[in-house]
């Protein structure tokens, strides 16, 4: 179930980033939407970061390196 929110939530951070393009590309408003996708990013990025953290504490996800 973990492996599934952080792979959604990693689509999430694409779809954010290429909406940020796109405002930044074409928009010709002085809206900040391109500054709310930057914020929509890094706070999904953030949450993806902790959800790792918390799988690698918790072992539900596990490191195979051989090194």
């Amino acid at each position: 179930m973990l492996k599934l929110v952080i792979v959604l939530l990693l689509l999430a951070i694409l779809a954010s980033l290429f909406s940020g393009l796109v405002f930044l590309v074409k928009d010709d408003s002085s809206r900040s939407r391109v500054v709310n996708a930057l914020t929509v990013r890094v706070a999904l990025t953030a949450l993806t970061v902790a959800l790792i953290a918390y799988g690698f504490y918790s072992g539900q996800l596990v490191s195979h390196v051989t090194w």
